[in-house]
Parts: C-alpha cells; structure tokens; sequence
C-alpha cells in the first residue's frame, strides 16, 4: 500500500488573498470554509480525494519563522513556460534569487506570502 498527498495546508497572514493567487495559479475554485475562517480551495470537477490534492489556507497572526523546508514546483499546462511566467508575475508571484544561477531552466518565484515555488520549463498534460 502507498499514500497518496490528499490535502496541502498553507498558513498565511492574508489567507483571502493566498487562497485566491493558489486558486489563479492552478485553476482552482473555493471549495468550502472552516469554522477557523480556512478556505479549502481544489479542482471544481473533483474536489477532495479527486486525483489532485486540494489546498487549505488557514488564517494565522504569527510572522512566518523563516524559510519553508518544502517548496511546490509547477509546470505549464497550456502555454509556454515564458507566457505562464507573465501570467503568474501578472497574479502576483515574484522573482526570487535563491542561488539557482543563470543557466537555470527553472525560474523560482514566490507567491504574494513569500512562499518559494519553482515554475519549470516542460509542459504537462492537464489532468
């Protein structure tokens, strides 16, 4: 038997608008909300247990400690890795210098939180 990843859980200070960029990124919906104001954010045709994991944003006061041990790696689906650039920069995600040199066919950005994430070159089929 093996697991399979079923949910991610983002903490965040302006979950509002973490949830909303997550949701633009991978083309997400809200799915529902917590008693603790999470919002549960996934794919419209499956939501959870489909094959994606959906993602929880949950609201938290504290200041983020320091740099995440875990980073989420994306890859286009129906575009060029040059125009999902433009598209995530257009949503909010910026450029992010992490050592990863010029020759890099990766580009590391981070999310409006200052979560790290990596958009990578080859494109995959939608799922």
């Amino acid at each position: 038997m093996a697991c399979r990843i079923s949910e991610l859980v983002l903490e965040a200070s302006d979950h509002e608008r973490l949830a909303a960029f997550w949701s633009q990124v991978l083309g997400y919906v809200e799915l529902g909300r917590e008693d603790d104001d999470s919002i549960e954010i996934g794919p419209a045709d499956a939501g959870f247990g489909g094959p994606r994991p959906t993602i929880i944003v949950s609201p938290v006061a504290q200041p983020r400690p320091g740099k995440l041990r875990l980073h989420v790696d994306v890859s286009p689906t129906d575009r060029d890795q040059a125009a999902e650039l433009e598209r995530l920069l257009a949503l909010g995600a910026r450029p992010v210098d992490v050592g990863q040199g010029p020759d890099a066919t990766w580009h590391v950005l981070a999310d409006p939180e200052g979560n790290e994430f990596c958009l990578l070159r080859r494109r995959l089929d939608p799922v």
